[in-house]
């Protein structure tokens, strides 16, 4: 059997080591790393590639959802495997679209974590049963209507001075400095602006701003 090493990304330091003693015990499983956020993770990501990634769902500084995202850009080659406790429709699906090859929460078994790591690593995809639930009635939904263009009025003074600025190309750092809010305002500010303009990232938006669209 193949070691399969693992990196454990997760804010709380008790889970952490928890999951290394459960998984250390385990034949074939090593893991190569802990970090407490994205930020981290993707640091020992750079300096040795696991085989697979065990990420939280939420967390400081950078979260799951935009790590799987990285990884995917910067290491598509680390399958990311989300392990947490909330499995809210838009969290389980944004996950998945950003690159997770895996969805459990944290009461699962212990031997369905093992089992699901190493099907991960072998490039299949898990899902726990409630992420499957929400996935089959997000599949199984009648399509939505073609959307109404967005109002002009849709945004808020505040959140259309962060648009503006993101299609000046300036980072979230750079937001909350230019309009005295800190980084995860700015970042919250991004994510409702993206959510109401039905946009998909960073990039559609400053097209958009561009373009002079509302």
């Amino acid at each position: 059997m193949n070691t399969v090493s693992v990196l454990v990304v997760d804010d709380q330091i008790l889970l952490r080591q928890g999951l290394r003693k459960l998984l250390e015990i385990e034949e074939g499983i090593e893991v190569v790393g802990e970090a407490a956020d994205g930020v981290e993770a993707l640091e020992l990501l750079a300096a040795s590639p696991p085989d697979v990634a065990l990420v939280d769902a939420r967390m400081p500084r950078m979260d799951g959802m935009e790590l799987i995202t990285r990884m995917r850009e910067e290491h598509p080659g680390v399958p990311a495997l989300v392990l947490t406790t909330f499995d809210d429709d838009e969290l389980v699906l944004g996950c998945l679209r950003a690159g997770a090859r895996g969805y459990l929460l944290k009461d699962v078994p212990p031997e369905e974590l093992v089992a699901a790591i190493r099907r991960v690593a072998t490039g299949q995809t898990v899902l726990g049963g409630p992420a499957a639930e929400r996935l089959v009635a997000a599949l199984s939904a009648p399509a939505p209507a073609e959307p109404e263009p967005a109002a002009p009025t849709a945004l808020s003074e505040r959140e259309w001075e962060v648009a503006r600025l993101v299609g000046e190309g300036h980072t979230n750092r750079e937001i909350a400095r230019a309009l005295f809010i800190t980084e995860g305002t700015a970042k919250n500010h991004v994510t409702s602006i993206l959510r109401k303009l039905e946009l998909r990232d960073r990039t559609a938006l400053a097209l958009r701003v561009g373009r002079g669209e509302g």
